[in-house]
Parts: structure tokens; sequence; C-alpha cells
């Protein structure tokens, strides 16, 4: 097996990454680091070492194939394939979330859209239809869903995560305000983007 990365590349790579997507939907071939720096912020220095680190990709003065480069990412981020995720909410977010074309560009799959209120079942959800709620274990099981990405008010979000769990699941993204309370097996990533924006300007406002 490969060693695992650590956190702090990892992050990197997965922003070089939706760097290279957008870069790639401009009808660009090739990118240099310095680009990729002005993209992201993140120094082409500390960028050129990252992408060394796992082979020669680029030439100086050339820059990086793009489409070269994305594969060799999606290989070294095991996100090569398609992977099934569940959704749960169909309420606004739920909505947009289901309605954005950014998953499906990274291999990700929304295999199933749940909601508990009726009115929202049945319902299409670009090319989905609002599963009741009480089908998730067994849709989540005979789908192979590996991922359940929680978009419902924070004092639901607790019971979401525990039945995503008991069908499962060992990944939860939590777009809620609630802290969730999960096995030491299951990763939960929270995305929050008030927070995110008090961290960016904390570092270029002070």
């Amino acid at each position: 097996m490969a060693e695992r990365l650590t956190v702090g590349v990892a992050a990197r790579l997965s922003r070089y990454l939706q760097v290279l997507t957008q870069a790639r939907k401009m009808g660009k071939d090739r990118i240099s680091s310095q680009e990729i720096s002005d993209y992201t912020n993140i120094n082409a220095t500390q960028i050129r070492r990252d992408l060394s680190g796992f082979g020669k990709f680029g030439k100086r003065g050339v820059g990086y194939n793009i489409d070269s480069l994305l594969g060799e990412i999606r290989k070294i981020l095991r996100t090569q394939g398609q992977h099934n995720i569940a959704l749960i909410g169909a309420g606004r977010l739920g909505q947009a979330i289901a309605s954005s074309p950014i998953f499906a560009e990274h291999g990700i799959n929304i295999a199933a859209v749940f909601d508990t209120d009726p009115d929202k079942v049945g319902r299409s959800i670009g090319s989905l239809a609002v599963t009741p709620y009480a089908e998730l274990r067994d849709t989540v099981r005979d789908r192979n869903i590996i991922v359940g990405v929680i978009a419902v008010p924070a004092d639901g979000a607790q019971e979401a995560a525990d039945d995503l769990i008991e069908a499962g699941v060992k990944i939860v993204f939590n777009y809620s305000e609630a802290l969730l309370n999960v096995p030491g097996d299951v990763a939960v990533h929270a995305s929050n983007p008030a927070v995110e924006l008090l961290y960016a300007l904390y570092f270029h406002l002070t």
C-alpha cells in the first residue's frame, strides 16, 4: 500500500485539483506552478515540491499538462472511479447541492436524496426523485453508498448521522451546525462558510 499522505499535503493536492479542473473547463491545456499559486495563495515552490514528491509531471518553462496532472493527482488522492453518496435533506440547501455539477466532475455520484417531508418525496431534484427517509438504510446498502451528506436543520442532524452509520456509512459530510457524536471509526467533515470566511479575514486583514 502506498504511504498515506499527511493532512497538509492532501489538503493542498485537493486545492490543486480544484484549480486544474476549472482551468480545463476554461479551455487551458497547460498551467504553471506560478499560475496555480496565484489561484490558491500557496507558494509556487511548495507546489513544485508537493508535485515532485510523486514524480516528474512538468517541465521548467513549459508548465504542467493539465489532463495528465489531473489524472495523477486523482490517483494520489485515490479518487478515480465513481463514488456513490447519499444526500439527506431536499430543502433549499439540498437542492443546491444536488443540482451542482461539481460532484460529477470529480467522479462523485449523488445516488439518492432523502427527506422526511411527504411534500418533497417523489419530487425531482436534478435527475433524482426524492426518496422517503424511511428507506434510507436499505437504499444505502443496495446502492453501495459510502458517504452521507447531511443538509438538514441542526436538530435532525444527529438522527441522520446515526441512521447513515447504522447502514454502514463511514464518512459523513455535515452541512448543519450540529456537533455530531459518532464512533471513532467514522470520519466527520463539516462545512461552514461563515467560519471559513472568518479564517480568511484573519489571515488577510491582520
